[in-house]
């Protein structure tokens, strides 16, 4: 789809408008990324300022999903999809694969004889739908028999009303869904009250000073191992590292304690994979599935954010002008992208972890003071994730590359990251 295409001013079409697109997780109770809410922000601040503004953002979005297919965006997971009250009375929204989608009411639309109709005729055939951002009303009680999921704002109430509110929500059959969850404790706290689903950063949140171990995937070390017994290519033993983000970092590791005091740092994931060799390689394995639990947890939402983040900084190097296409670059950012979340991950300030790994000086400055042109791939990348995208503008000047540039590298990724089986 080309999505540059030259605009007018006032008279060009809703579906050339550029834009930013952005996921946001969706958790259930074991902290399993469950769904995506889908976020689409007109990158033109003049033309997104017009009156309309609700009902063109709406033709923006649902004119994308069309053409790129929910599929591509959203992979093995549900998406959530704001809708205004133009676009739920549009006959467009039943494009949508009724399956993979959850059509969220936003919080501007008035409930009215017709609202609660159209409702009704979604539900019977066969959408999910959500109110966002809700407080309890009287007026959404017919509401509340139709919607399946209530999404919560956690900013809009002091927490101590919160249980009150909940006791009555739960006269119907609902699910209920906490937003802008950004602590521990605000998880905890609503997950006692009979919150079902959780949004919010709340698990990428660092916290203070504490060694934790991180136990990889029998599953993987097993493929790993059977790679290596059958003497297979780098390529593929190189593969089988970045679809397991946990074993970069322990990889890593283990350069660095065996060839203590290495003179030359380590430049890629292949570069340390052959600086242990194959022979040393098959050993780790051997003990690492030795202390391997066998119980098996839900995938860590940290390791799925890192290869996201990982992959998306390679793409940009591999296949953008702006970076000629330097391969060992993509490497070394790939490499930033997965190491970026590890201090969260092993609950230890990032100077602390990088201290353990060999690793080259520009990933350390990108991971700990976000400098250096993989410094601004890192913050690229989080802010896309965070859905910042007023702070993504100048970080797409500084790196010279386009909008359509970096959306095309993360239908990319987000491909890729289909197909992975990230476990703890």
């Amino acid at each position: 789809m080309q999505l540059n295409a030259e605009q007018s001013q006032r008279g060009r079409e809703p579906s050339e408008e550029k834009f930013f697109l952005g996921r946001q997780p969706i958790l259930d109770r074991e902290q399993k990324i469950l769904a995506y809410e889908l976020l689409f922000r007109s990158a033109d601040i003049s033309y997104a300022i017009i009156s309309d503004h609700f009902q063109v953002c709406a033709s923006v979005m649902i004119n994308t999903l069309v053409d790129f297919g929910l599929e591509q965006v959203l992979g093995r997971h549900k998406g959530f999809f704001n809708v205004t009250r133009d676009m739920l009375m549009s006959e467009a929204l039943e494009l949508l694969p009724r399956e993979q989608v959850v059509i969220e009411l936003l919080e501007t639309i008035v409930v009215d004889a017709e609202v609660v109709a159209r409702c009704r005729e979604l539900k019977e055939k066969g959408f999910t739908l959500a109110l966002d951002d809700h407080l309890y009303s009287p007026e959404f009680e017919e509401l509340y028999r139709i919607v399946s999921i209530v999404k919560v704002d956690l900013m809009a109430l002091p927490l101590e009303q919160l249980p009150a509110m909940v006791k009555i929500l739960k006269q119907w059959p609902l699910t209920l869904l906490a937003e802008k969850v950004e602590t521990q404790e605000q998880y905890d706290f609503c997950a006692g009250l009979g919150f079902e689903l959780f949004q919010g950063f709340f698990f990428a949140r660092p916290v203070v000073l504490k060694q934790k171990k991180v136990d990889i995937s029998k599953v993987a070390l097993i493929g790993l191992m059977n790679k290596l017994m059958a003497d297979a290519e780098i390529k593929e033993i190189e593969d089988s590292f970045k679809q397991n983000p946990n074993l970069i970092y322990s990889l890593l590791r283990l350069v660095n304690s065996v060839f203590f005091g290495l003179r030359e740092k380590v430049r890629s994931l292949r570069h340390a994979i052959m600086v242990l060799g194959q022979a040393q390689l098959r050993r780790w394995v051997m003990l690492a599935l030795y202390a391997c639990t066998d119980s098996q947890t839900a995938a860590n939402p940290l390791l799925e954010m890192a290869a996201v983040r990982g992959r998306l900084m390679e793409q940009i190097v591999i296949k953008f002008a702006a970076f000629s296409g330097d391969r060992e670059l993509a490497e070394r950012a790939f490499m930033t992208g997965i190491l970026s979340l590890m201090d969260v991950l092993f609950e230890a300030p990032m100077p602390e972890v990088v201290k353990q790994l060999n690793i080259t000086e520009d990933i350390r400055r990108a991971l700990v003071d976000r400098e250096g042109p993989l410094g601004i791939l890192l913050q690229l990348a989080e802010k896309v994730e965070q859905t910042e995208f007023e702070a993504v503008g100048p970080l797409l000047d500084r790196s010279r590359i386009t909008l359509d540039q970096l959306l095309e590298a993360q239908l990319e990724t987000i491909n890729w990251a289909n197909g992975l089986d990230l476990m703890v």
